[in-house]
């Protein structure tokens, strides 16, 4: 059903949670005094401490997804809940709520699909954001940029509001800590508006530990880029194997081939049979790509329609949320799209 003009938008916080007994009441509260208004959701995947009682103390709706993962909390986060925007948050404490009004005043402001909590921390020691993060992350999300669009700065961010839009047309294939490039690409790929909020990361609470491993996740969200790209850009994907699989080949063939003009004869001939197949596959390879790119502009074009069939969010300016008394209507953020 498509909002009304000046209705109150309906927003639900999300907050995937794994073991995060010491964390989850503080952000609980914290959302709660952020944003009054909105919807409070939990969803425990599998802990061992006590963070579904601490959840449930502190006001939140519990629920609970068994598959292991953040990609399954996330998939089953977005299909339960109704709203018009979606709040998306760790659960360890380490993003500022005081924020997510700023974050949902640019969305409604600019009828955006998604705007993306920007990490900026202050910690000189690296407690909060340790330095093999923060080059993980200018990597991967570089690659993104190059790749998809140069439309976003901070790819892994797990702090996020989405559009019902968004929420609704995003297929959410992943299973851990790449659900984030998912969103990214996802939004990059059916060119929808997207912003930033810069917002203030800090160090997990004494007692909490991280679930991220900076090397074993940082090759899980590489492997995801990579089959991304494969799947949404596979005529450069399948163009590049082509011309490596023919540089090889020809590389190979040289001194078959010096031979063959000096003599006549061909006596290295399984160097020759290799050299020959290499080509013919990069020519298959090459076949595969065209055929794959025509495929993968019809998903395209029928993820697009999806995402259209889906209402735009209308609200009058009387409806922009502040979650300030004030009425402070300003708002920090920016637009890319």
């Amino acid at each position: 059903m498509s909002p009304q003009s000046g209705a109150a938008p309906r927003v639900a916080v999300l907050i995937p949670c794994y073991n995060e007994e010491v964390a989850i009441p503080r952000v609980v509260a914290a959302f709660r005094a952020a944003l009054p208004n909105a919807a409070i959701h939990v969803y425990d995947n599998n802990s061992r401490d006590g963070t579904v009682a601490a959840a449930q103390a502190a006001g939140a709706l519990v629920r609970r997804e068994p598959q292991q993962g953040k990609g399954h909390v996330v998939r089953r986060m977005l299909a339960d809940i109704e709203a018009d925007f979606y709040v998306l948050v760790d659960g360890d404490d380490t993003y500022e709520a005081a924020a997510a009004p700023a974050m949902l005043r640019l969305a409604i402001e600019q009828k955006l699909d998604m705007v993306t909590g920007t990490r900026v921390t202050q910690d000189q020691d690296g407690a909060a954001y340790r330095p093999g993060h923060v080059l993980g992350n200018l990597v991967l999300t570089g690659m993104v940029r190059v790749i998809f669009g140069n439309r976003i700065t901070d790819m892994l961010s797990g702090y996020r509001v989405f559009s019902r839009r968004f929420a609704k047309s995003f297929p959410a294939l992943a299973e851990g800590f790449e659900t984030e490039t998912e969103f990214t690409v996802h939004a990059l790929e059916l060119h929808m508006p997207v912003g930033e909020v810069p917002t203030p990361y800090r160090a997990r609470p004494p007692g909490s530990t991280s679930k991220l491993n900076t090397w074993r996740d940082g090759f899980r969200i590489l492997g995801a880029i990579l089959l991304l790209v494969r799947r949404e850009r596979p005529l450069p994907f399948f163009a590049l194997a082509a011309l490596l699989l023919a540089g090889t080949g020809v590389v190979l063939s040289i001194p078959v081939l010096q031979t063959f003009l000096a003599t006549g004869l061909v006596p290295r001939l399984p160097t020759a049979v290799l050299s020959m197949g290499l080509v013919l596959l990069a020519f298959l390879a090459l076949a595969c790509g065209l055929i794959l790119d025509t495929v993968t502009r019809g998903r395209m074009e029928a993820k697009r329609m999806a995402y259209l069939a889906i209402p735009a969010p209308d609200f009058g300016p009387e409806a922009i949320y502040t979650g300030d008394p004030s009425g402070d209507q300003t708002s920090v953020g920016r637009q890319l799209s």
